[in-house]
């Protein structure tokens, strides 16, 4: 973090709070927001493996509850596939206004860390295998590095295997 602008983008949200209160490693790596740009424009401005970008989206089941899903930022949930394994009827992705009340966060830079309003979070399971991974950090425009396992302890992400659309 070089730049005053940098340093500006990796204070004050509520996934770096929830972090530090959790005494956890992580690296935070700013790059410019690019609005649709998604995971790919992000892992091409920090020189980072696309699959290694991991995307927290905001979803929920036939009854309106909220969970969450992580994964690789170049990939798609089959959401029938997470449904049948989470034990639900159907899953389908949130507005952006209802992702944003049920996370706090702007769409662009939600973070599975420090949600607003508690949900289950659920990871697809070939994440927990890479050796780094970098997710949003509650701010459009910044990548929190860190090793996968903080997904499963002490964040509480169950894994989900085949969630990834072919």
């Amino acid at each position: 973090m070089s730049s005053a602008h940098s340093s500006k983008l990796a204070k004050g949200t509520a996934a770096l709070a929830w972090l530090q209160r959790q005494g956890l490693a992580y690296s935070c790596h700013c790059y410019p927001y690019q609005e649709r740009g998604g995971a790919l424009h992000a892992a091409r401005a920090l020189g980072l493996d696309p699959l290694a970008v991991v995307k927290t989206l905001i979803m929920q089941d036939e009854v309106g509850r909220p969970l969450a899903v992580l994964m690789h930022g170049i990939g798609s949930v089959s959401t029938q596939a997470l449904a049948r394994q989470i034990g639900v009827k159907s899953v389908q992705p949130c507005t952006p206004g209802d992702a944003q009340r049920y996370s706090g966060y702007l769409v662009g830079g939600i973070s599975p860390f420090g949600f607003k309003r508690a949900m289950p979070i659920w990871v697809e399971a070939t994440v927990l295998e890479l050796p780094r991974i970098w997710v949003n950090g509650g701010r459009r425009g910044l990548l929190l590095g860190l090793a996968p396992a903080l997904l499963l302890q002490p964040l509480g992400a169950q894994p989900v295997h085949g969630a990834l659309a072919k």
